[in-house]
C-alpha cells in the first residue's frame, strides 16, 4: 500500500495554484507523482485547454494517465532531455529543503525528472514541513533479486550511522509493491535523519538499492500552501 499521508486538499490546491503561476508558454515540464502534483496537473489542464502551449515529461504511469485526461500534452525524457521546470510534491520538507519522497512510489522517475529540469518546485502543504527528516518512513527502492541480501546491508550499514528501525516490504493488496520499473520498495523507519546526506552515500554503495527517497540538493524553490495564504522558501 501507499505511504501517502493524508493532507489538507484546499491548502495542497492553493499551493497548486501558485506553482502554476510560474508556468510560461513554451516550457517542457516534468509533471510529479501525489497528491499536490495532481492537483497541480489539473489546474495545468485547465490552463492547456485554454491555450496554453507547454509539453510534460510524467513521472509515472498513474501521472500519465491523468495527464492525458486532462488534455496534456506529453513526451519522454528521451526526446526531451533537458526541461525548464518540474513541479512535485514532497512526503517530507526539512531545512534547506531536503526532502523525503516516494510515499507514492515513483522516487526514481521523479528524481530522474528532477535531474533533468532546470529548476524544481515543490509544492506541499503545511503537513509537510519538518524540523528533521525521518518521521515518515524513507521509501528505498530495490530490485526484488537478493532482496533479503539487500535488506540486510541496509540495516547493517546505516546502523553504523546510529540509525535502526524497522525496514518494511511495502505491500498492495497483499502483494509486494511493484513500481513502474518492477522494483520493490523497503520502507525504513528510522525515525530522525540527522545527516542525510551521510544516508545517502551508504544507501547508494549498496548493490540492489536502486534509488532512495532522499532528495538533496535537487529543489530550487517550495511553495506551501496554508489556510490562507502560500508561503515561498528557498534552500
Amino acid at each position: 500500500m501507499s505511504n501517502k499521508q493524508p493532507g489538507n486538499e484546499a491548502q495542497r490546491i492553493r499551493a497548486a495554484e501558485a506553482a502554476l503561476a510560474e508556468v510560461t508558454p513554451g516550457m517542457k515540464l516534468g509533471l510529479g507523482t501525489g497528491r499536490t502534483a495532481e492537483a497541480f496537473i489539473r489546474v495545468l489542464g485547465d490552463r492547456v485547454r485554454s491555450g496554453l502551449d507547454i509539453v510534460g515529461v510524467p513521472t509515472s504511469e498513474r501521472t500519465a494517465r491523468l495527464a492525458e485526461s486532462e488534455a496534456i500534452p506529453l513526451t519522454t525524457l528521451d526526446l526531451e532531455p533537458i526541461l525548464d521546470l518540474t513541479v512535485d510534491g514532497a512526503d517530507e520538507i526539512g531545512p534547506g529543503l531536503t526532502l523525503v519522497k516516494g510515499g507514492g512510489g515513483a522516487l526514481l522517475r521523479e528524481k530522474m525528472v528532477a535531474a533533468a529540469s532546470r529548476r524544481m518546485l515543490v509544492a506541499a502543504d503545511e503537513s509537510k514541513l519538518v524540523d528533521v527528516i525521518g518521521t515518515f518512513p524513507l521509501p528505498i527502492e530495490v530490485v526484488p533479486f537478493g532482496l533479503a541480501a539487500t535488506k540486510k546491508a541496509i540495516e547493517e550499514r546505516a546502523g553504523r550511522l546510529g540509525l535502526s528501525g524497522l525496514i518494511s516490504l511495502r505491500l498492495e493488496d497483499g502483494h509486494a509493491f511493484l513500481t513502474d520499473g518492477g522494483h520493490h520498495i523497503l520502507d525504513a523507519s528510522f525515525g530522525r535523519i540527522p545527516d542525510p546526506a551521510a544516508l545517502a552515500v551508504v544507501l547508494n554503495s549498496i548493490p540492489g538499492v536502486v534509488e532512495h527517497g532522499l532528495f538533496l540538493g535537487l529543489a530550487s524553490a517550495a511553495v506551501i500552501g496554508r489556510d490562507d495564504s502560500v508561503e515561498w522558501l528557498f534552500p
